[in-house]
Protein backbone atom coordinates (compact mmCIF):
# COMPACT_ATOMS: atom_id res chain seq x y z
CA UNK A 1 0.00 0.00 0.00
CA UNK A 2 1.22 3.34 -0.92
CA UNK A 3 2.34 5.53 1.92
CA UNK A 4 -0.27 8.06 1.21
CA UNK A 5 -2.76 5.75 1.91
CA UNK A 6 -1.34 4.05 5.20
CA UNK A 7 -3.51 5.44 7.96
CA UNK A 8 -2.63 8.47 9.34
CA UNK A 9 -0.97 6.92 12.73
CA UNK A 10 1.08 4.86 10.73
CA UNK A 11 2.90 7.50 8.56
CA UNK A 12 3.17 10.98 11.54
CA UNK A 13 4.74 10.98 14.54
CA UNK A 14 1.37 10.36 17.12
CA UNK A 15 2.94 12.73 19.93
CA UNK A 16 3.53 15.73 16.60
CA UNK A 17 2.15 19.20 17.77
CA UNK A 18 1.54 20.05 14.15
CA UNK A 19 0.80 18.08 11.20
CA UNK A 20 1.11 20.63 8.39
CA UNK A 21 1.46 23.96 7.31
CA UNK A 22 0.04 25.70 3.97
CA UNK A 23 0.85 29.15 2.32
CA UNK A 24 -1.25 31.14 -0.39
CA UNK A 25 0.54 32.38 -3.41
CA UNK A 26 -1.30 33.63 -6.11
CA UNK A 27 0.80 32.23 -9.11
CA UNK A 28 1.09 28.31 -8.81
CA UNK A 29 3.50 27.37 -11.20
CA UNK A 30 5.89 30.18 -9.83
CA UNK A 31 5.97 29.03 -6.41
CA UNK A 32 5.92 25.11 -7.41
CA UNK A 33 9.46 26.16 -9.32
CA UNK A 34 10.51 28.22 -6.31
CA UNK A 35 9.85 26.22 -3.17
CA UNK A 36 11.54 23.18 -5.29
CA UNK A 37 14.64 24.69 -4.72
CA UNK A 38 14.34 26.46 -1.47
CA UNK A 39 12.67 23.14 0.27
CA UNK A 40 15.33 21.35 -1.38
CA UNK A 41 17.84 23.25 0.03
CA UNK A 42 16.41 21.36 3.72
CA UNK A 43 15.56 17.72 2.08
CA UNK A 44 11.93 18.61 1.61
CA UNK A 45 10.48 17.06 -1.77
CA UNK A 46 7.81 17.74 -4.19
CA UNK A 47 5.21 14.82 -3.12
CA UNK A 48 1.80 15.33 -4.41
CA UNK A 49 0.66 17.61 -6.82
CA UNK A 50 -3.43 18.80 -7.37
CA UNK A 51 -5.19 21.49 -9.41
CA UNK A 52 -4.42 24.52 -7.05
CA UNK A 53 -2.26 23.02 -4.42
CA UNK A 54 1.16 21.41 -4.17
CA UNK A 55 2.51 19.48 -1.46
CA UNK A 56 6.45 19.22 -0.13
CA UNK A 57 7.66 16.78 2.33
CA UNK A 58 10.33 14.23 3.36
CA UNK A 59 8.03 11.35 3.70
CA UNK A 60 4.26 12.79 3.48
CA UNK A 61 3.29 15.86 2.51
CA UNK A 62 3.66 18.28 5.23
CA UNK A 63 3.99 22.00 3.54
CA UNK A 64 1.50 22.81 1.22
CA UNK A 65 1.41 25.31 -1.33
CA UNK A 66 -2.16 26.41 -2.44
CA UNK A 67 -2.97 28.80 -4.89
CA UNK A 68 -5.34 31.30 -4.11
CA UNK A 69 -5.79 33.91 -7.69
CA UNK A 70 -7.82 36.29 -5.51
CA UNK A 71 -5.53 36.60 -2.14
CA UNK A 72 -4.66 39.74 -0.87
CA UNK A 73 -1.02 40.71 -0.54
CA UNK A 74 0.67 39.69 2.53
CA UNK A 75 1.03 42.78 4.65
CA UNK A 76 5.31 42.79 5.80
CA UNK A 77 3.99 43.68 9.31
CA UNK A 78 1.49 40.53 9.57
CA UNK A 79 3.78 38.63 11.98
CA UNK A 80 3.09 35.82 10.26
CA UNK A 81 6.00 32.63 9.41
CA UNK A 82 6.52 29.47 9.03
CA UNK A 83 9.56 27.73 10.88
CA UNK A 84 11.27 24.61 9.31
CA UNK A 85 14.36 22.95 10.47
CA UNK A 86 17.36 22.45 9.12
CA UNK A 87 19.84 19.94 9.55
CA UNK A 88 23.04 21.60 9.64
CA UNK A 89 24.01 25.43 9.57
CA UNK A 90 25.16 25.04 6.45
CA UNK A 91 21.65 24.01 5.06
CA UNK A 92 20.40 27.11 6.37
CA UNK A 93 22.69 29.12 4.13
CA UNK A 94 21.42 26.67 1.10
CA UNK A 95 17.69 27.64 2.41
CA UNK A 96 18.55 31.05 1.81
CA UNK A 97 20.80 31.23 -1.05
CA UNK A 98 18.49 29.06 -3.11
CA UNK A 99 15.79 31.49 -1.92
CA UNK A 100 17.59 34.51 -3.18
CA UNK A 101 18.64 32.89 -6.86
CA UNK A 102 14.79 31.54 -7.08
CA UNK A 103 12.82 35.02 -6.88
CA UNK A 104 12.70 35.59 -3.06
CA UNK A 105 14.16 38.35 -0.97
CA UNK A 106 16.11 38.08 2.82
CA UNK A 107 13.93 38.99 5.55
CA UNK A 108 17.14 38.40 7.91
CA UNK A 109 20.25 36.65 6.57
CA UNK A 110 21.87 33.51 7.78
CA UNK A 111 23.52 33.27 11.48
CA UNK A 112 23.37 33.29 14.86
CA UNK A 113 20.09 35.30 16.92
CA UNK A 114 21.13 34.97 20.83
CA UNK A 115 17.99 36.83 21.35
CA UNK A 116 16.48 33.50 20.42
CA UNK A 117 18.37 31.31 22.53
CA UNK A 118 22.08 29.79 22.76
CA UNK A 119 22.97 28.38 19.51
CA UNK A 120 19.98 29.31 17.80
CA UNK A 121 21.26 29.68 14.02
CA UNK A 122 18.67 30.89 11.52
CA UNK A 123 17.76 32.60 8.45
CA UNK A 124 14.50 34.47 7.16
CA UNK A 125 13.33 34.94 3.44
CA UNK A 126 10.31 36.14 1.88
CA UNK A 127 9.10 34.28 -1.62
CA UNK A 128 7.94 35.87 -4.34
CA UNK A 129 4.15 36.62 -2.62
CA UNK A 130 5.67 37.49 0.82
CA UNK A 131 5.09 34.77 2.74
CA UNK A 132 7.71 35.08 5.45
CA UNK A 133 9.44 31.88 5.78
CA UNK A 134 12.59 30.90 8.17
CA UNK A 135 15.25 27.78 8.45
CA UNK A 136 16.83 27.01 11.81
CA UNK A 137 19.38 24.95 13.28
CA UNK A 138 20.59 24.70 16.47
CA UNK A 139 24.40 24.12 16.89
CA UNK A 140 25.65 22.82 19.87
CA UNK A 141 28.56 24.22 22.41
Amino acid sequence: MPARMRPISARRGANAMIDHVSVSVSDLERARLFYRVVLGALGLAELESRVTTIGFGKQYAEFWVNKRAEMAEVRVDSGAHICLRASTPQAVDAFHVAALQSGGTSDGKPGLRPQHGEGYYAAFIRDPDGNRIEAVTFLKR
